[in-house]
């Protein structure tokens, strides 16, 4: 089961970088265009596709009757779950329909 504890790490990091393309939406701390650039990629795009996967390999190990917490610190699996809610927050928010009205 270390590949679980190896894909919880990668979705943790993709979460980090979706916490920190949503702060470039603010104010673009960033000068440089390949650095923000390589953190929009690692947060929307690879944050979108690794935390989901990763909370469903959580599900599935414990559907299987397996601890998790023996396999993955908590707060690596709170964090993931975490950033996982905040994915669909900012999901929900950018497909409102008041936000693309002026």
């Amino acid at each position: 089961m270390r590949w679980l504890l190896f894909l919880s790490r990668v979705a943790f990091i993709c979460g980090v970088f979706f916490v920190f393309s949503l702060s470039l939406l603010i104010r673009n701390w960033s000068g440089d265009e390949v650095i923000t650039s390589t953190i929009i990629m690692i947060g929307y795009v690879l944050g979108l596709i690794i935390v989901p996967i990763t909370i469903v390999c959580y599900a599935g190990t414990l559907l299987i009757r397996r601890k998790l917490t023996d396999i993955i610190p908590r707060w690596l699996v709170i964090a993931n779950l975490l950033f996982l809610i905040l994915l669909f927050v900012y999901i929900f928010y950018i497909n409102d329909p008041y936000y693309n009205q002026a």
